[in-house]
């Protein structure tokens, strides 16, 4: 299962209808949680997933609206006894602020701290690759990125031209060359082409930088915030946020197939300007979020 949880959609303040931030990546057996809010522990539960599937947390930066959920999910992982480690991944600048927030609740033993300062990030057990890029606020804050190694698809049409099948095929796969029947020499690449890895995109609070490009470039799905529409592209620049539109230009030019837009000021009661002015640049897969919301990770190209 590759699908995104939305959790919350808020930015500074919520509403009655837009929780803070909270956005929990469910891909294949990972889960990742990023930017844990005021109330994401509640969502969660609304939402009907559980931290136990909760293999990492990736804070942006450090604004309430992004973090101070994070003591409730530390609480119920230890709560929950969960047995796994827990990768925990946030701006180096901010190891103190996220320690006060770690210590007000029990120990979870199993947390294990990632310092952010762009660049790779080793998960032990992913089977993703994850990077962290600088962006554009008003204080130290990265987007994530999310990686799968290309790998190859099978063609079958092929395997049948050099005569192979059953358990000749699965050595194929494992060691890369076979003989044939015929005794034609028939390597991995003569029978499959590659398949291309997903990519996964998070960019919150920022204004316009190369690190947005950077994320985005060509992006299976892109999650980006939209504070502001762009009658107020002063003001979301002034205070290091991206507009509608801006992040559907984004998208448009970086190849991305599903742009999710979130992230919202509290001055919109309704988001329908957001929905019009991003389809002005963008006419692929839209989504406007929704607190509790799945969105669902599209197919390989």
């Amino acid at each position: 299962m590759r699908e995104l949880v939305v959790l919350g959609t808020a930015s500074q303040v919520p509403t009655r209808q837009r929780n803070h931030n909270g956005y929990l990546l469910r891909w294949d057996g990972a889960g990742l949680l990023f930017d844990p809010g005021e109330g994401t522990q509640r969502q969660m539960l609304f939402a009907g997933v559980s931290v136990t599937g909760v293999t990492a947390i990736c804070l942006t930066h450090f604004h309430g609206d992004h973090v101070l959920g994070l003591p409730g999910v530390i609480a119920r992982l230890n709560l929950d006894r969960v047995q796994h480690p827990v990768d925990v991944c946030f701006p180096a600048s901010g190891v103190d602020i996220y320690r006060r927030l770690r210590d007000v609740v029990p120990e979870f033993p199993g947390l294990r701290e990632h310092h952010v300062t762009g660049g790779p990030i080793p998960l032990p057990e992913a089977a993703f690759d994850l990077e962290a890029v600088r962006l554009s606020h008003r204080i130290d804050s990265f987007g994530y990125r999310l990686t799968e190694p290309d790998g190859r698809r099978l063609l079958p049409e092929r395997l049948a031209e050099f005569g192979l099948g059953g358990p000749v095929v699965g050595r194929l796969q494992r060691e890369g060359v076979v003989r044939a029947p015929d005794g034609r020499t028939v390597t991995l690449d003569d029978v499959s082409a590659v398949r291309r890895g997903q990519r996964f995109a998070f960019v919150m609070d920022t204004r316009m930088c190369e690190g947005v490009e950077e994320l985005a470039a060509e992006a299976d799905m892109l999650v980006i915030e939209a504070t502001f529409l762009d009658g107020e592209a002063d003001l979301a620049r002034e205070f290091g946020h991206l507009t509608a539109g801006q992040a559907a230009q984004v998208a448009r030019e970086a190849g991305v197939r599903t742009l999710v837009l979130t992230h919202f000021s509290q001055r919109y009661a309704d988001l329908e300007g957001h929905r019009l002015e991003a389809r002005k640049h963008f006419d692929g897969d839209l989504v406007v979020a929704e607190d509790l919301m799945r969105v669902p990770v599209p197919t390989r190209r």
